[in-house]
């Protein structure tokens, strides 16, 4: 069968590859960046260390998240609502919806998750690379990052409920694996 012109590429990842981010505690590895979907989809796996606070509660405005537990144990706080979630559970976030996540537990968590559209990948290569010198950053650097990508900070305090105290006790937490509202004592964990 000879491949039509137009035919577009298919993007396959097999284990091991991808774009691996360090954020902290947390690998994440980009499996499509949107390159190959016309920048419709994004998708990544995280793989959560014990104990993983996960980012203060915040919004996006322009794209949808979905995240697929593949193993482990994760917690989401979404409002006021906490949903401690296992293998096999989808839990899809709309634009605007306040929403955090950690790893409570003894073990790792592993999870599949998608942005759409895609632009929202850059912003964790841009947290890295914010991070790069292992250095504290300024809390307004951190927050035009976010805004860049149309995301918020919450005003909920209900970080508690992610077993971290309130947003601004979390800003403390560096291993923001999605968005941090505070990083102006926060480093990559």
């Amino acid at each position: 069968m000879t491949e039509q012109p137009n035919t577009p590429a298919v993007s396959v990842v097999r284990p091991g590859e991808g774009e691996t981010v360090l954020l902290g505690s947390t690998r994440m590895r980009i499996l499509e960046d949107g390159s190959t979907t016309g920048h419709r989809l994004g998708i990544a796996e995280s793989v959560l260390a014990p104990h993983t606070p996960g980012p203060p509660q915040h919004r996006h405005a322009q794209h949808d998240e979905g995240f697929y537990i593949l193993s482990g144990t994760v917690r989401f706080t979404v409002g006021e609502e906490v949903h401690d979630v296992t293998a096999g559970t989808l839990l899809v976030v709309p634009p605007g919806a306040p929403h955090t996540f950690a790893n409570v537990a003894d073990e790792p968590a592993v999870m599949l998750s998608t942005f759409t559209p895609d632009p929202y990948v850059q912003y964790f290569r841009e947290l890295r690379d914010l991070h790069a010198d292992g250095g504290t950053v300024a809390r307004d650097a951190q927050l035009r990052l976010m805004d860049r990508y149309a995301t918020t900070p919450a005003t909920t305090p209900t970080a508690a409920h992610a077993g971290r105290g309130t947003d601004a006790d979390a800003s403390a937490d560096t291993s923001d694996t999605s968005d941090a509202s505070d990083a102006s004592d926060r480093r990559p964990s």
